[in-house]
């Protein structure tokens, strides 16, 4: 019985897609669960896995071309359907659905399919071992670049999946071993560019918008255009936050944790909410809803090979967690963001945003409120310069803040009254460790 492969709805939010990539090939075998294709929202790039066992008998749209939800993407076929069948399947109209749907309403089958014989004729002799394999996208790509061939490796992950410590793991093998490098073994090319530039003469070019980008320049319009924003600045003494920082990353080296400027940045704010609730909180037009938890979104820049832009990393639960939780979870967010491509539940849920641009030595900016929140906190460099200190002159680190608000939730006073909280936290750093 084939099988039809629909887009799937992969978010709340989602109205279409963008295959960025096809793990596998018509006359490949797979499994359920396999991941057959790396899928791009409107708000991340995602693994499209499959639901039934059988062979790819038709790939209908090609890497690079984004279709609405429930669009027909590929056929499987189940126990040796014949090219009839396929065809017909192909041809058929579909519902909108979440994943791959039967034709018909016979129960699926589970058993793999071995390949028709037509489909055999035409498959490479060595079929791709990475195809057979659960890899996640960026334990594939790197065996890539490393040349490493995915049938070597025993996966750790979550059924028998190959995650980027394993990848690591063989390299440090093959290292000291006999090398098992994958000459003889097709494997599908590397994850491209979502940017595509079309020339248009004259030396111009037109760049098409990813699903992504497309959904934040839609974000930035309605929330500029309908949240009343204004902008209050205040000024940190960095020294003491930079000396703690320093000291600690030299008892923390041990165990490979660097903490950031920023990790001290998102403890102090959600420390900061305690006293403030109104900063934690969203308008809902009749009302205000202040959150319980605090759960801070930290923007990450995006690559030109995934598409550009930002995304926002959530934190959740903040204010419950240490510098060295904050660290981590923030880098492991960010890799993810970079690499594979953050799922929504990585982004759903934040209720205060902190966007920095000091390690780019940016001094000072403004930064659009992410709503439903109330409030963004754009982060400059900690700049030394010429600084008064109990009434001498003498040279320290400095960082300008700058809060973006909404006026309907938040007043000036508040303002000014939020940011002598987190200012006191980041000039005694020492209450940050409690």
């Amino acid at each position: 019985m084939p099988v039809q492969l629909t887009m799937p709805r992969l978010s709340d939010t989602m109205e279409a897609g963008t295959i960025v990539r096809w793990n596998v090939k018509e006359g490949d075998t797979v499994s359920s669960g396999d991941v057959v294709a790396d899928v791009e929202t409107d708000k991340a790039t995602m693994e499209m896995p499959v639901f039934d066992d059988g062979v790819i008998s038709k790939i209908m749209v090609e890497a690079g071309r984004q279709v609405p939800v429930g669009t027909p993407i590929a056929i499987i076929s189940v126990d040796g359907d014949d090219a009839g069948s396929i065809v017909a399947v192909a041809a058929a109209p579909v519902a909108v659905a979440a994943k791959s749907v039967p034709i018909n309403s016979a129960p699926a089958k589970t058993s793999v399919a071995a390949p028709s014989a037509s489909a055999s004729a035409s498959a490479p002799s060595v079929q791709s071992d990475a195809v057979r394999h659960r890899v996640s996208p960026l334990a594939r790509r790197m065996a890539e670049e490393m040349g490493i061939s995915v049938a070597s490796i025993v996966g750790s992950g979550p059924s028998g999946r190959v995650v980027k410590q394993d990848v690591l793991a063989e390299a440090e093998r093959l290292k000291s071993g006999g090398a098992r490098r994958m000459d003889l073994v097709h494997v599908a090319s590397p994850v491209q560019s979502t940017t595509t530039v079309v020339p248009i003469g004259a030396g111009a070019s037109e760049v098409m918008l990813s699903g992504m980008r497309q959904a934040i320049a839609r974000r930035l319009v309605e929330s500029k255009s309908t949240i009343p924003h204004y902008q209050v600045t205040m000024r940190f003494n960095m020294d003491p936050l930079l000396e703690l920082r320093t000291m600690l990353n030299a008892q923390l080296e041990p165990q490979k944790i660097k903490l950031s400027v920023n990790d001290f940045i998102v403890r102090a704010c959600a420390l900061a909410m305690a006293a403030h609730p109104f900063f934690n909180a969203s308008w809902a037009g009749d009302r205000i809803i202040l959150h319980g938890d605090v759960n801070i979104g930290v923007a990450i820049s995006l690559p030109m090979e995934r598409g550009g832009g930002l995304v926002v990393a959530v934190l959740a639960q903040a204010q419950r967690k240490g510098l060295r939780e904050i660290s981590t979870e923030t880098r492991a967010l960010a890799e993810k963001a970079r690499t594979r491509g953050l799922g929504p539940e990585d982004m759903a849920g934040a209720t205060f945003t902190i966007s920095n641009l000091g390690m780019y030595g940016v001094d000072n900016f403004t930064a659009i409120i992410n709503p439903p929140n109330s409030a963004i906190l754009a982060c400059g460099a900690a700049v030394e310069q010429p600084v008064v200190r109990n009434h001498q002159l003498v040279v320290g680190h400095e960082m300008q803040a700058t809060l973006s608000l909404d006026h309907r939730v938040i007043d000036g006073a508040m303002a000014s009254e939020y940011l002598q909280s987190v200012k006191h936290n980041i000039e005694n750093p020492a209450t940050l460790l409690v």
